[in-house]
């Protein structure tokens, strides 16, 4: 029964990852016959894409390893951060500006923190009856 349990939800994490990598595929679409029909691209339409390059990446070491990487939605978050500091700055005041900057530095730390703790902390392979790396 309790493997069933896990083939249940494996299909559903893939039948998951399979919607998220349609929909990320779809919205990259878009944003290339935007730009086609606007007949130019921006920084900001090309962060846009390296986002999604992220998304898609982030979807095929999910579906390699069986897991994501913390720093994969810290990229994202940072371009995502970097392509908003490119689109609003004229509109924004200083200290909104700073604050979004400090942001950038913070997220960009916790890629730093999480690289060392892996690299000094690696992860132990996990089996289904090792669940959260608790010995037996």
């Amino acid at each position: 029964m309790r493997e069933r349990g896990f083939r249940l939800i494996r299909l559903l994490e893939y039948a998951g990852l399979l919607v998220v990598l349609i929909a990320t595929l779809a919205a990259a679409g878009q944003e290339i016959a935007l730009m086609y029909r606007q007949g130019r691209v921006t920084v900001a339409d090309l962060l846009m894409l390296f986002i999604y390059l992220e998304l898609l990446a982030m979807n095929g070491i999910y579906w390699r390893a069986g897991r994501l990487p913390v720093r994969m939605p810290l990229y994202i978050a940072i371009v995502a951060m970097a392509r908003h500091l490119t689109l609003e700055t004229p509109d924004m005041n200083a200290w909104t500006t700073l604050a979004e900057g400090g942001t950038v530095l913070l997220l960009s730390l916790a890629v730093l923190v999480v690289r060392y703790g892996h690299i000094r902390l690696p992860y132990r392979d996990e089996d289904p009856d090792n669940i959260g790396g608790r010995r037996s």
